[in-house]
């Protein structure tokens, strides 16, 4: 057990917020105090699904501080850095399954201003990501199949954040490692053991009856 020196934050997803109310799902965030919204972006090429494009963050982003956790769930996200750190994006994460050069878009991350991410999948090699976590400020690990929310919790997924977490220690690292896919306060208690201080909530978090109570749940205050 490799547990994170990382102050632990929930980031909800604004997927399950009201897609005719996005601001109100800003607020709802802001109102619960989690500092984050995570924002995911699919082109239904990588998954199966589609979501929203850089327009919709550039139009958030006047209405809220909120930190704009931004994944992008895209073949070629390098064609696309660009246009959501110009949206305003704070952190932009890739996959490392995706069709591109990994090194040079988490480079070009960075030196767009924004925080660099990298994401595996639940059935990803961890091995994918170890190259490159001296330039990632995040390391994503999935718990469910991207593309759609309010699936269940797939705990075998967690070894990868352990690997990941131990491979942090060993090399005296301090970047995040984030969970997302069926969070809730039952299973979040496992992925902070295992190493995780970042917790993505989209259902868990926005159909609570109180939201602010569930983040604080899942976050283990």
């Amino acid at each position: 057990m490799v547990r994170s020196m990382n102050p632990v934050v929930v980031a909800p997803s604004l997927l399950a917020a009201d897609h005719g109310a996005f601001a109100e799902g800003l607020a709802v965030a802001e109102r619960a105090g989690t500092g984050w919204i995570h924002l995911d972006i699919m082109d239904g090429h990588f998954v199966p699904n589609l979501s929203f494009g850089p327009q919709v963050v550039a139009a958030l982003r006047p209405r809220s501080r909120l930190h704009f956790d931004t994944h992008l769930m895209l073949l070629h996200p390098d064609r696309y850095v660009e246009a959501f750190a110009k949206a305003g994006a704070d952190r932009i994460t890739v996959h490392a399954e995706a069709d591109h050069d990994v090194a040079r878009t988490l480079a070009r991350i960075r030196e767009l201003g924004c925080a660099a991410g990298i994401a595996i999948n639940p059935d990803g090699d961890p091995s994918a990501v170890l190259p490159h976590l001296d330039a990632v400020d995040l390391v994503l690990c999935m718990t469910v199949f991207p593309g759609f929310g309010g699936q269940a919790f797939i705990p075998a997924a967690l070894d990868n954040v352990r690997g990941v977490a131990e491979a942090r220690a060993a090399r005296g690292l301090s970047f995040r490692i984030e969970v997302d896919g069926g969070v809730t306060p039952e299973t979040a208690g496992a992925c902070r053991e295992a190493g995780a201080d970042t917790l993505v909530a989209g259902t868990s978090f926005y159909k609570a009856a109180d939201p602010a109570a569930a983040a604080r749940a899942m976050a283990g205050a």
